[in-house]
């Protein structure tokens, strides 16, 4: 009989895994997380560069349903000074690039010669900031990267730009940078990826992009300076019922993140718990071989809630 146990307990382990409960803090993660928060000085200050009126909490909502309650009348974003962020030499290119992708899963992408010099002058410019040189030392001392920078940066673009089938009946129509910060949608039916604060203010300001309220814990209620937000939205008529997306942050901060977690693991999936700032948060990385098919943070608790809980 206690065989029999043993062996269900094993079982039971094996196929439900660990929950987010059981996860533990990653100090180190943490610890060079906020390094690389505290390097990122192209990050946009909360109520000084932009605003935002997170409004109500959203519905619970079914994947494939696409006609929802609206618990936000107004946009998410209320102002954004745009003309500092064109000024950042990381997001001025990395504005460049937005418009280089086909966002449905199935149609192949087609890159011309110019798309490709924007993709380089985007990696040179991240990797010319400070946070992306503390990551790349980080990773060179684990030995998960050259100290060679071109090496380095094709790496980078191995990751972030190797396109690749997502929709196996296609040709190469998604890579791990248009899923991420641009966003896709699968079979006319479900939006995949979006997870850049930048491309959604964007797409909300040119009214292509609905915001529908946040998600979070019926006891965390997000500030209007929490930097990791999860929320609904709608976007070429498909609703995504929950997504995730930093808020405020730069496209070599978030790079940096989402690099190290996937060059620390080999696992298909990886997750990872830290905190970061005043945030508690999840980052999730799926791998697509040597490419990245998703990442995105999953905000668990901020303005330090997680710490007076102990």
């Amino acid at each position: 009989m206690a065989v029999r146990f043993l062996g269900f307990l094993l079982f039971a382990v094996f196929f439900c895994g660990l929950d987010a409960s059981r996860l533990t803090v990653n100090q180190e993660l943490s610890t060079l997380f906020n390094e690389l928060w505290m390097l990122d000085v192209n990050r946009l200050t909360p109520g000084v560069d932009y605003n935002i009126s997170v409004q109500g909490r959203a519905s619970y909502v079914n994947q494939g349903v696409h006609v929802v309650q609206d618990h936000a009348s107004l946009p998410l974003f209320s102002s954004v000074n745009e003309d500092k962020l064109r000024n950042i030499t990381t997001v001025s290119s990395f504005l460049n690039l937005l418009d280089n992708y086909e966002h449905s899963t199935g149609v192949a992408e087609r890159v011309s010669t110019e798309e490709l010099t924007e993709i380089n002058q985007f990696l040179d410019a991240v990797l010319q900031t400070e946070v992306m040189k503390r990551a790349h030392r980080y990773l060179v001392s684990k030995r998960q990267s050259s100290s060679v920078l071109r090496l380095f940066k094709n790496q980078l673009n191995l990751i972030w730009f190797h396109l690749y089938h997502r929709q196996r009946t296609s040709g190469l129509d998604s890579s791990g940078f248009e899923h991420v910060f641009v966003g896709e949608t699968k079979s006319g039916m479900e939006i995949v990826g979006f997870h850049n604060w930048i491309q959604f203010y964007l797409q909300e300001k040119n009214n292509l992009l609905d915001y529908k309220g946040y998600k979070a814990g019926r006891h965390d209620l997000p500030d209007l300076d929490d930097h990791v937000l999860n929320l609904q939205f709608s976007w070429h008529g498909l609703v995504k019922p929950v997504g995730s997306a930093f808020i405020g942050t730069s496209p070599e901060f978030e790079m940096a993140v989402f690099t190290i977690v996937f060059l620390m693991s080999t696992e298909r999936s990886t997750t990872v718990l830290v905190n970061i700032d005043q945030c508690q948060m999840e980052l999730v990385v799926i791998r697509h071989g040597r490419s990245l098919g998703t990442a995105y943070p999953k905000l668990l608790s901020s303005n330090s809630r997680h710490i007076r809980q102990h």
